[in-house]
């Protein structure tokens, strides 16, 4: 009751991302790869942007949290966050976003396709530029 949470329940715990990596590697002494996480969100186009402040400040707490970890011995050998671009959810459609890139199509099947970078795709390419030194 204590976490946030997306607007469709899911809890957020970046806390509990450090906790989890530190229990799999405690037990089993393996190096860990994260191949999915993130924010499934309403995106809305403003023109030609997408202002998703709240994936990046998602991500930046889960990654903060990734680092922490690393600080305490986890062997993590890499993030893929979920996903790189809008996908159609089997519950919610493209009304549910998890992207970088915003995908010009709806639930209607309308839309040019066209891929617009948001806001977390320049946040996002700024870390890896920085190997992380611009959380």
């Amino acid at each position: 009751p204590y976490l946030e949470t997306s607007a469709w329940g899911w809890q957020i715990d970046p806390l509990g991302i450090r906790i989890s990596l530190n229990e799999m590697y405690d037990r089993y002494q393996l190096p860990l790869f994260i191949a999915e996480n993130g924010l499934g969100a309403v995106d809305i186009l403003e023109g030609e942007s997408v202002h998703d402040s709240y994936r990046i400040a998602y991500l930046r707490e889960h990654v903060k949290q990734m680092a922490e970890a690393l600080d305490d011995g986890v062997e993590l050998m890499g993030y893929s966050p979920w996903s790189f671009m809008d996908l159609l959810s089997s519950h919610e459609g493209f009304r549910k976003r998890y992207g970088f890139l915003y995908v010009d199509r709806n639930e209607h099947e309308t839309g040019s396709l066209k891929r617009i970078k948001k806001d977390s795709f320049h946040w996002y390419r700024r870390v890896i530029e920085t190997n992380g030194a611009t959380i």
